[in-house]
């Protein structure tokens, strides 16, 4: 019963998500099946180190496709999400840890500069309401 409620909830915070939640969301998905991944290698736990880095070479390649190529950021955007699932395809073939880190390293920026974008936003909406 009480998995059932938690993938209910799950659900529901998917369903009524912003696209900026959503992003956000995958961008704390890759992170966390990149840790996994590396936690797996560590262990040698190959085949759950394997399927944590097709995870979030999937999270990777969806955030990749919901670009707007349309702007010029978006390509340095997907330069660089083509990098890290480079660098995941790599860690998974060879089993090594240091491409999972380059990646997560970037991932993680990535995250972080896109909560403080969603802050800043809200922040200015609130103001611009306030007026």
């Amino acid at each position: 019963m009480t998995y059932n409620a938690l993938n209910q909830y799950k659900q529901n915070t998917v369903f009524t998500a912003t696209p900026e939640e959503l992003t956000l969301m995958l961008y704390d998905g890759g992170i966390k099946f990149m840790n996994i991944a590396k936690y797996n290698i560590e262990n040698n736990q190959v085949e759950k180190a394997h399927q944590a880095l097709i995870r979030a070479q999937d999270i990777i390649i969806e955030l990749s496709s919901s670009l707007n190529m349309e702007y010029e950021i978006s390509n340095n955007f997907k330069r660089l999400y083509d990098f890290i699932v480079n660098n995941l395809i790599d860690a998974n073939i060879n089993k090594e840890i240091k491409p999972i880190e380059e990646a997560l390293e970037i991932l993680t920026e990535m995250r972080d500069t896109w909560k403080e974008a969603m802050k800043e936003v809200k922040k200015r909406v609130y103001q611009n309401r306030q007026v």
